[in-house]
């Protein structure tokens, strides 16, 4: 974003700020407007939908420019920065009155993805980390940290790899990261092709050295201060409410990779990217946004300790068996507002009356929540309860001090209570008596001159005047009035005496409003001495909120407690997928168990195409990931070890912005899997081998079985359409065939969604075709050609698909295409034709016929196949 310097003073004082901020765009402070310049203005008008307009029109080169009012300015920013952008607010620091020559301007803020901190509705409940990521090369490792501005949360950890780094950010969602792209110049590439800001710092000593005391190695330190060094450029405004780091360690917690939580729609859903239709939408039933975000927190990061996990589950069940005092937490929280963010706005110095008013209601309902929890008479809340301090100095405080209905602004008067301060007080009796004054004097002025529209006004160009209308200027008495100002219809007067006591009046309202605001500073800087007393006591209120959050759910569900083994039993009775069960209903969504004793392994899944095998095999991770967040599960009963790491490879996608095809996709999740996967590890693979050629496929899903059970011996579930693998079980001692039933109707395919043991009897693929409405001629071709390659030897017909010339009257060999049940030539040579055979396909309904035998119906959802039968008929019709 260069721009060419100006002459104007004003514009090299522009030009000088701009060039210390060339990659955000410059709000700069002109009176009542922030105005933009150059290049900043002309892309701002485009982005912020401004009219461009010109400084300068007549110059050879006018300066483009566009501007917003001060007032509205954060909705500006905001939409700038959601962008990606960052913003430098450069504010007047001096008054202009009083300012000789230039106003003085400096940047007091530089507004980015990663610092950004206004709460809104949409975002109340979700968490915007800033990461940092340094090198250390001594020690061959990163130090990661992220940090979340608006509540002052930090943490650190070290990793091996920059894979490592890469999952870690994606798993934070974090918008912005900050490193050396000089030192780091393959990582910062990758993370800018992820579409996130990486923004440029160095580690520097950081003044307040306790909030790194507890980083005990040198790269984890290194990490903490590049970011404390960060937000104490970019801000430039106190940071008493950023809290301590805390060291972490992702393998403390149940491993999932952003894979995984991806496949698993955890907090994201696939098709719309929101959050309905995922198990953070099931599982939100939180009464605050600070709870939200910590129940996002634990889905996000499931624990590994036994010990941990029941601690929870067993306030859940108390909980669970108090519905009345559960109700009565829950229409307590409802009033606690969001104390985290509270707490960083203080420190920012950005709360009013209003917020402190807020923070007064919430410390209100803190006697109410312990009391909840004296009577569910349980030691088991102990710990929570201890964090709940009710602030009782803090709550006297405000409420002596502030307005019950406080203003917005906190530098207009009318924030601070009558009998506060004495002082203002008595400035306010001398506004009062003033005001009754010039009532006094209004009615004395109209007895005097006869003239009953007379009246006495204030602006605050002029002061208290006397207004006359025109027509009465006749009545006013000679010599008593000194004009001020004419206007069309009026003029405007004042006497010696007015100007007296307006001397006196509004000398008294200055001093009442500039002493109603340090009162205010001072008991807003007083209760920023407390900020660490409010955060402890936010997350106590935020741990008890998902806690309550997550008996409420198991109850509406009829969630039960999952038990834990140490032998690797896992066994599940009538086990439900918490989403799908909520979508289709508890009467139409078939159940099922999930059992695998010590010995097995692995559980080969084979059925139809949409039968349910995919849902089968998300409904156990997502058990598995309730069970160890401590919330109970959607069974009738289960009984489970404590996995480490969880993989999935579910559903078809392919990676076209690096290049990657759906096979090369699933060929690198699957070895993620079997790269890191230990004994202990729940695996989930779906149709691997899909993407390339029958043989390649078989070989390589069968290769992957065998590894994972002769070396992992972790956990899998395999689901395949390849019915050849199913003769494993004879090979494989920890192997076990299931299916997913079906039956043929009269002709019409049935599923019956119930897993069954052995192997499925066939393939369904042709009547899943009939069930997506394909026309009937084409199917019955389709059967014709799945009879003869029956018929025929697997390898004869490859062969001869692959060196027989095609008939004289034939059309082009289909291409080698990719279906759920088999993956072969579409066409083999045709016989010659008989009298009572069908009549020959049109070139059209080939090239049909190769869409749909190619169609992956397990990567399409019911609206797309719609789309696309919808076509298909319309280019039959078209025939």
């Amino acid at each position: 974003m260069a721009n060419k310097p100006k002459t104007t003073a004003m514009m090299e004082q522009y030009q000088k700020i701009k060039d210390q901020y060339p990659d955000a765009f410059l709000f700069y402070r002109i009176g009542d407007f922030y105005e933009l310049f150059n290049d900043d203005a002309v892309k701002g008008a485009q982005l912020l939908e401004l009219t461009l307009t010109a400084r300068n029109h007549n110059a050879d080169d006018p300066i483009p420019m566009c501007g917003v009012p001060h007032h509205s300015a954060q909705n500006y920013i905001d939409t700038l920065v959601d962008q990606g952008y960052k913003v430098a607010i450069c504010e007047q620091v001096e008054d202009p009155k009083l300012a000789k020559g230039m106003v003085k301007r400096e940047v007091v803020q530089l507004v980015t993805p990663g610092t950004q901190t206004d709460n809104h509705a949409d975002t109340a409940k979700v968490n915007n980390y800033l990461t940092g990521v340094v090198f250390d090369a001594e020690a061959n490792c990163f130090g990661l940290a992220y940090l979340e501005l608006s509540t002052g949360e930090m943490m650190a950890c070290q990793l091996d790899s920059r894979e490592a780094v890469l999952n870690e950010i994606i798993n934070l969602n974090s918008k912005e990261v900050v490193l050396n792209s000089t030192e780091l110049p393959e990582l910062a590439q990758q993370i800018k092709q992820l579409g996130l800001l990486v923004s440029e710092a160095t580690p520097a000593p950081v003044a307040n050295e306790q909030l790194l005391a507890s980083l005990q190695t040198t790269v984890l330190k290194h990490a903490g201060e590049l970011l404390l060094t960060y937000v104490t450029e970019t801000q430039k405004r106190s940071l008493a409410h950023l809290q301590p780091a805390h060291e972490y360690q992702p393998s403390s917690f149940l491993k999932l990779d952003h894979n995984s939580q991806y496949n698993l729609e955890l907090t994201k859903n696939i098709r719309t990217g929101k959050k309905a239709g995922t198990l953070l939408g099931i599982l939100d039933e939180t009464k605050t946004a600070m709870g939200g975000r910590k129940l996002k927190q634990w889905l996000e990061r499931p624990l590994l300790q036994q010990a941990a996990i029941e601690a929870r589950q067993r306030l859940v069940a108390t909980f669970l068996e108090h519905y009345y005092e559960r109700n009565e937490l829950r229409e307590a929280l409802v009033q606690v507002y969001d104390l985290e963010r509270f707490a960083g706005r203080i420190s920012f110095g950005g709360v009013n009356g209003r917020d402190l008013m807020q923070l007064a209601t919430s410390l209100a309902q803190i006697p109410k929540i312990k009391h909840v929890l004296d009577e569910l008479d349980t030691p088991d809340f102990a710990e929570l309860y201890n964090r709940l301090d009710d602030l009782a100095d803090v709550r006297a405080q405000i409420e002596a001090a502030i307005v019950a209905e406080p203003p917005i602004s906190v530098t207009d008067g009318g924030v601070i209570k009558s009998g506060y301060n004495q002082q203002l007080d008595q400035y306010r009796d001398a506004m009062k008596n003033g005001k009754h004054w010039l009532a006094d004097l209004e009615a004395q002025e109209r007895d005097l001159t006869g003239i009953s529209n007379l009246k006495v006004k204030y602006n605050r160009v002029f002061g208290y005047f006397i207004e006359v209308s025109k027509v009465n200027l006749p009545k006013l008495p000679a010599d008593r009035y000194e004009r001020v100002q004419t206007l069309t219809n009026a003029e405007r007067f004042t006497t010696p005496e007015l100007k007296a006591k307006e001397s006196l009046i509004l000398e008294a309202q200055d001093k009442s409003q500039n002493l109603e605001y340090e009162l205010f500073t001072q008991l807003r800087d007083q209760i920023k001495q407390e900020i660490p007393r409010v955060q402890t006591l936010a997350s106590g209120i935020a741990s008890l909120d998902v806690l309550q959050s997550f008996a409420q759910v198991s109850e509406r569900q009829q969630f039960v407690q999952p038990q834990f083994n140490q032998d690797h039993r896992l066994q599940i009775t009538n086990g439900r997928h918490p989403v799908v069960e909520t979508v289709l209903g508890a009467q139409e969504y078939v159940p099922n168990s999930i059992t695998m004793d010590p010995e097995t392994e692995v559980l080969l899944i084979t059925g139809p195409n949409m039968s349910g095998k995919s849902t089968y095999m998300r409904q156990l991770a997502l058990i598995v990931i309730l069970a160890q967040m401590g919330c109970f599960v959607p069974a009738e009963a289960a009984e489970l070890p404590i996995f480490d790491q969880i993989f999935t490879r579910i559903g078809a996608a392919d990676d076209l912005i690096s290049g990657k095809s759906t096979f090369m996709v699933e060929m690198k999740e699957a070895n993620q899997a079997l790269q890191t996967a230990t004994a202990n590890s729940l695996i989930l693979l779906d149709e691997l081998g899909r993407g390339t050629s029958t043989y390649d496929g078989v070989a390589l899903a069968q290769a992957i079985i065998e590894y994972i059970h002769n070396r992992i011996h972790a956990k899998t579930l395999f689901s395949t359409h390849y019915h050849e693998l199913t003769d494993l079980d004879q090979q494989l001692p920890h192997l076990k065939n299931i299916h997913v039933g079906a039956v043929e109707q009269d002709g019409q395919l049935v599923f019956l969604h119930k897993i069954m043991p052995g192997p499925a009897d066939k393939s369904y693929g042709i009547n899943v075709a009939k069930l997506a409405g394909l026309p009937d001629s084409l199917l019955e071709r389709a059967q014709t050609v799945l009879d003869h390659l029956e018929a025929e030897n697997g390898q004869q017909v490859a062969h001869q698909l692959q060196t027989q010339p095609a008939p004289a009257k034939a059309s082009e060999t289909a291409d080698q295409a990719t279906t759920t049940d088999q993956q072969m030539e579409l066409f083999a040579p045709e016989p010659a034709p008989q009298p009572t055979e069908e009549p020959a396909l049109t070139p059209t309904e080939k090239q049909l016929l190769k869409e749909i035998m190619s169609t992956d119906l397990m990567g399409q959802t019911p609206l797309d196949l719609m789309n696309l039968v919808y076509h298909w008929q319309q280019q039959l019709r078209k025939e």
